[in-house]
C-alpha cells in the first residue's frame, strides 16, 4: 500500500512525457483494487501495457477481466516492441 503513490506519481508523469508506458510488474508482491484502478487509469491515459506481471498480478487480473483490456506481455522487451 505504501508504493501505489509513488507508482501512481511516476505512471501519470510518464504517460505526460510518452505515448507508450510499459510497466515492469515483475516485482510486484501484492496487488489488489487498488492497483487494478491505477492501471486502468493509466491504460485510459496513454498506450500502456504491463510486462512480466507476478503470478498474483495475472491472477487478479484475469478474475477481474482486465487482461482482455489491458496489453499484458511476458516481458519488457516484448512490451516495448511496436505492436
Amino acid at each position: 500500500m505504501h508504493s501505489i503513490e509513488p507508482l501512481a506519481v511516476a505512471l501519470e508523469a510518464a504517460a505526460k512525457e510518452s505515448p507508450r508506458v510499459v510497466l515492469d510488474a515483475s516485482g510486484i508482491a501484492f496487488a489488489d483494487s487498488t492497483l487494478l484502478n491505477l492501471l486502468i487509469l493509466t491504460h485510459r491515459a496513454t498506450d500502456f501495457r504491463v510486462a512480466a506481471p507476478t503470478p498474483q498480478v495475472q491472477r487478479l487480473l484475469h478474475i477481474t477481466g482486465v487482461d482482455t483490456v489491458l496489453k499484458v506481455l511476458a516481458t519488457v522487451e516484448e512490451a516495448a516492441i511496436d505492436q
